[in-house]
This record gives structure tokens, sequence and C-alpha cells, in this order.
């Protein structure tokens, strides 16, 4: 297992990634590809627990933990990021690096990006399956955003020439921010949100080039109406709740855990649904039952 990362070239940009076996991985068996969520200091040091939990209980297991381009190790360009953007970028990673079938491991409101991935117009043939850890409200993932509000909140405060973005994201990127969202939003015991957590985050948000990313985030460019798309989707899929998953967006406020449940289960028949302990990061919060679940369920499909 490393931590050290590896790169390679995408369009114009270098891009980061690791790569964590035990010493005889088995080549036959589908890697695993980790797809981080976007946030203030956010990048694929976000799998760090899940990666030594899940070697222990699978030594032949190879996971691929890339960096999404303006997070962690890749370069950072200060631009507008759309989710076909980091789509495009793991596509490419996966089939000129991975080079071989992989299960995709999506963390939180990144589940557009696995859809994009399973798109008719940019399929990726070698996802055979999917672990979805909290994805988004139905009533989110399913609006489009207003584009005429995207671009007023990235050129007025997020892209703005007098630095309102960059005041912003200073003070975003403070722990005490940091610690006091993960207990508001993040975690269901704020007893779990432990150094290991915020200085992680603290040290990836310390170059601002990182907020372009994050702002893209807020700003809604990952906003669209996935329904067909979603339905389209063959591939067997888990998708993962914790007990006391919540929204952070408030326009979904008012749906209820079981709402959630019936509308991902109404669009994707296949799919299999775990409950387990924890609110919204649950492969942080609740490791070892994140682990379990997702091991019990790719057992089913000799992954």
């Amino acid at each position: 297992m490393t931590d050290s990362p590896q790169f390679y070239r995408w369009k114009d940009f270098r891009c980061a990634y690791t790569v964590h076996a035990s010493s005889n991985p088995v080549s036959e068996t589908p890697a695993l590809v980790l797809v981080h969520p976007i946030g203030v200091g956010l990048s694929g040091i976000f799998w760090q627990r899940f990666i030594e939990a899940w070697l222990v209980s699978h030594p032949n297991c190879v996971i691929y933990n890339p960096d999404l381009l303006g997070c962690g190790a890749s370069d950072m360009p200060s631009v507008a990021y759309y989710t076909v953007d980091w789509a495009n970028q793991l596509k490419y990673f996966i089939e000129n690096v991975v080079k071989r079938q992989v299960i995709l491991v999506v963390q939180g409101a990144l589940f557009p990006i696995a859809i994009k991935m399973l798109s008719s117009e940019s399929k990726c043939n070698l996802i055979k399956g999917l672990v979805l850890s909290t994805p988004p409200a139905w009533r989110i993932i399913t609006k489009p955003a207003k584009p005429i509000q995207q671009k007023l909140l990235w050129n007025l405060l997020f892209n703005s020439p007098v630095g309102l973005g960059k005041l912003f994201y200073s003070y975003a990127r403070r722990r005490q921010f940091i610690e006091s969202f993960s207990v508001r939003q993040l975690f269901a015991n704020a007893e779990k949100v432990d150094s290991k957590w915020l200085d992680s985050l603290v040290e990836g948000a310390k170059d601002d080039q990182s907020r372009y990313a994050v702002f893209s985030f807020l700003a809604g460019f990952w906003l669209e109406d996935y329904t067909s798309a979603i339905s389209e989707i063959k591939q067997p899929t888990l998708i993962v709740f914790g007990k006391q998953t919540s929204s952070i967006s408030q326009k979904s406020s008012k749906e209820t855990l079981q709402e959630r449940k019936n509308s991902y289960l109404k669009h994707l028949p296949q799919a299999q649904i775990s409950i387990i302990q924890g609110r919204n990061v649950l492969p942080v919060e609740s490791t070892y039952d994140f682990v379990r679940v997702a091991s019990d369920f790719l057992q089913q499909y000799n992954c």
C-alpha cells in the first residue's frame, strides 16, 4: 500500500492518483476506482480510512484512488468545472491507466460523474458495477439548475474581480468552520469529527487554487435532470444510506429517507439499498459497516 502519488496526462493537465494493493493482487478481479467528493480540502485523501479497512478484508484487491482535476495533487486550472469534465477525465484514466474492469465507488453528489460515464455519448465499457454512498436527494438530482443563476453566482461571487470568492474561501477553510460544518451537515456523531479528518481538510485547502473546484460545485454546474440517464444504468448498483442521512440543500429538506429510497428503487429497479449507522460521509464515519455491506454486495457478482 502506498500513498505516493503517480501521474498521467489528460489533455494538457497533470492528474494524480495513488494505487493501493497487497503483495498478491489478483488481476482477474475488478479493481476499485474511488470517486471522492468535492468540498473544502477534499481530494482522494477522503478515502484513506476506507482503503485501509478494505485491504485488510480483501488482500487480493487493487484500489485506484484518483484526484479529480482541481483537487489534491492534480493540476488546478482557474476554470469552471462541469460534471462532464470530471467524467471524461476518469473515463480516460480507467481506459488508459487502469486498463481493466472496475467497480466505481462514489461518494455523495459525485454520482452524476458515474451517470455521465455510463451515458450513451461517452460510455465507459469497463465499469462492471457501482457502489454509491449517500447519493443526492432525488429532488436535487432530477432538477436542472438555472444557467442565469449559475453565471451570476460564478461571476459576481466565486470568480469576482474584486476578490469576493477568495475572501469567502479564506473563511470557509478555517479549521473552526470546517469542524462546525462537519458536525452540522456531515456526521451523525460529533465525536467522529476528529483531528485526522480536520487536519486532512485544512491541509488540502491550503492552495488557493483548490477553490475553483469547490466554487464550481457550489454554483451548481453539476445540476441537471438525470432521471432518464439513471434509468438507463444496467450495472449492478448498491446504494448505501445512513440512518441519519440528510440533505445539505434546503430544497430537499422535506424528503424523508424512505422517500429517497423509493425514488431510487423506482428508477433503478436492479439496485440494492443498505442502511447503516451514520449520516452523509459513511466511508469516513462508519467505515467498517460501509466496507461490510459493499463487500457482501460485490460477492454476489463475484467481484
